[in-house]
């Protein structure tokens, strides 16, 4: 018998990410997050008679600022693999002795200019580190000298820095306003010797993820092809590239979507074909290319002939995986870690299909999560940024609403990453305005391919893909029965100057400049509130640092005001995305209800 998703299921377990191999090889740590704060762990990998140790609770205080998914910058091993070096929440780096100990603080920092994204150099004397992802320091881990800045302050942000294995250059990503950092990004080198500073950039293209091969070569992903592929030195990986993406957007430091092999002769790198994964090494000289893994991949670490990753799918929980070349093993794989609960094994996850659409000249895609039994109901998902994607990885509450009869359309509107550049640059000027008609279009292509009936089907999404649900309810309310929208952009105007710097600028580019704010009021769901009449759910967080609630306050009355069917949510104390498991359960039972409640006139 198949078991049952239940809500309780879908928020358990822990989050696990950031895998790194020792210098060795043997050992490997991560962060595990549950309920509380979050840690690095530790595991032996080579216990006789086992694939993995059990894991043992390196960090205790203070504790690791975390990444969250594919996400990093939290920490690094040290050279001679007797301590790692972590950013921790009260903003300063720590150096924490392995296998356990008392950790000392590396460098002082504070929670408004927190240190992020370690890199201890290879001759173990120093740290280069980025602050608030604005700046980029070293610091010496022995002895006096006061840390040094090496940015010339030219760019807004900076992140992910990388020492070269002489220890005398540093390497790192930037990029100035208004451009985001999959506009535009370069790669700085700066000398610590002579302090000069070397810009490599291309024509029409983003750098992220600079690291150095053994030899010195510098390696980064960029999109100069029109993918985001990755390049050693001046030549692609892969010979002529490839049309399909290596790497993600970036959203903050720490992503590591490849990593070189510690003689620098072969790298493995992730695909992204059309939001499904696999894992694959690449002989650096001949291009030649393996696959050892499929699924979606991320935060990679190679040293010996183990590879670590992160590793997901629509059938499979979050798990920590290592590859293993050695011995003749030809990359088996082991599982180390799983970080969603016990239960899962005995659910009937299905991989979704693919939907593509020729519209205005330019072709669509979606991927179509068909519910166990056929269903006759549909949930239109739009996923946020609006220049992310949601890959085939695990989600549980898309299982969740397969397990109660919906289909889910997870749609990729153009702006979406994971279809080359130029997908993803079409949304430029056309925020509020493209995405909503992309998802029109694929929803509609959807409901005529299964029958589903618009009287049946529900838009939902969250804050840019909540925007996105608004705006279809306002222009094309004849495709739905409702919409669910979560801590949604609701004003244009007040989204910059209300927003974290990273989001600041975003509608420079998407919109126009926040000084002419005609176009950003047109487009803002504020100005078409007295439009929509199909029933609406909002779910918000009272201390949203991202989009300010009191901008959704004002939007629900509007649509109110107009006569308009809207249920307004609140929690407070939640920010971008609910934490806690009493909202996040309430969160399932609102939108059940909602669903129920807009759907039970439809005649089965």
């Amino acid at each position: 018998m198949t078991a049952v998703v239940t809500p309780q299921l879908c928020i358990g377990g822990r989050e696990l990410t950031e895998p790194k191999l020792d210098p060795s090889g043997r050992r490997l740590a991560y962060i595990s997050r549950g309920d509380g704060a979050a840690s690095i762990v530790l595991v032996d990998l080579d216990v006789p008679g086992t694939s993995a140790g059990v894991e043992r609770q390196l960090t205790t205080s203070p504790p690791p600022s975390a990444g969250r998914g594919m996400g990093g910058g939290c920490y690094a091993w040290t050279p001679d693999g007797a301590a790692v070096v972590y950013a921790a929440t009260d903003g300063g780096l720590w150096l924490q002795p392995v296998p356990g100990g008392a950790a000392s603080q590396a460098v002082v920092g504070d929670t408004d200019r927190p240190a992020q994204a370690p890199a201890v150099s290879p001759d173990g004397q120093f740290v280069a580190y980025a602050v608030e992802q604005a700046e980029v320091w070293i610091a010496p881990l022995a002895g006096t000298d006061a840390p040094r800045r090496l940015d010339g302050g030219e760019h807004d942000f900076c992140l992910d820095p990388a020492v070269d294995p002489s220890s005398c250059a540093v390497a790192y990503q930037a990029w100035a306003v208004p451009e985001m950092a999959w506009d535009g990004a370069v790669v700085v080198t700066v000398d610590l010797t002579t302090g000069d500073r070397t810009v490599t950039t291309t024509v029409a293209a983003a750098l992220q993820q600079p690291r150095f091969a053994s030899d010195g070569t510098l390696f980064v992903v960029h999109d100069a092809s029109g993918w985001l592929n990755v390049w050693r030195g001046d030549q692609p990986l892969i010979a002529d590239g490839e049309a399909v993406e290596h790497a993600g957007p970036t959203w903050g430091p720490g992503q590591a979507s490849y990593a070189i092999s510690p003689d620098g002769r072969r790298a493995a790198f992730t695909r992204n074909e059309r939001g499904f994964g696999r894992l694959c090494v690449a002989d650096v000289d001949t291009g030649t290319v393996e696959e050892i893994g499929r699924g979606i991949h991320g935060q990679l670490s190679w040293r010996g002939e183990r590879v670590a990753a992160v590793r997901s799918g629509a059938r499979t929980p979050t798990q920590i995986v290592v590859y293993d070349a050695s011995a003749g093993r030809s990359w088996a794989r082991a599982v180390v870690a799983v970080g969603p609960p016990a239960g899962w094994d005995d659910i009937e996850l299905v991989e979704p299909e693919l939907l593509a659409l020729d519209h205005d000249g330019t072709a669509l895609h979606a991927r179509w999560y068909r519910a166990p039994r056929p269903a006759d109901k549909l949930l239109c998902w739009v996923h946020g940024g609006p220049t992310d994607q949601w890959t085939v990885s695990f989600m549980p509450r898309v299982a969740y609403w397969l397990g109660q009869g919906w289909d889910v359309l997870v749609v990729d509107h153009r702006g979406t990453t994971g279809h080359g550049r130029p997908y993803q640059q079409a949304l430029h000027g056309r925020w509020g305005e493209l995405d909503v008609e992309d998802t029109a279009a694929l929803l509609a292509e959807a409901q005529r391919c299964s029958g589903i009936a618009p009287a049946a089907t529900v838009a939902i999404g969250g804050s840019a893909g909540g925007m996105t649900v608004l705006g279809l309810l306002a222009r094309h309310p004849d495709l739905v029965a409702g919409g669910v929208a979560s801590y949604p952009v609701t004003d244009l105007v007040q989204l910059g100057p209300n927003s974290h710097r990273f989001e600041a600028h975003y509608t420079d580019t998407l919109v126009e400049p926040l000084e002419s704010q005609a176009l950003l009021r047109e487009r803002s769901p504020l100005a078409s509130a007295h439009r929509v009449a199909c029933p609406l759910l909002i779910l918000h967080g009272t201390d949203d640092p991202v989009v300010p609630a009191s901008s959704t306050v004002e939007y629900a009355a509007a649509v109110r005001a107009a006569g308009g069917d809207v249920e307004l949510h609140l929690f407070d104390g939640e920010g971008h995305g609910f934490r806690q498991p009493a909202n996040q359960l309430r969160e399932y039972e609102l939108i059940g209800e909602f669903l129920a409640r807009v759907t039970r006139v439809v005649d089965r």
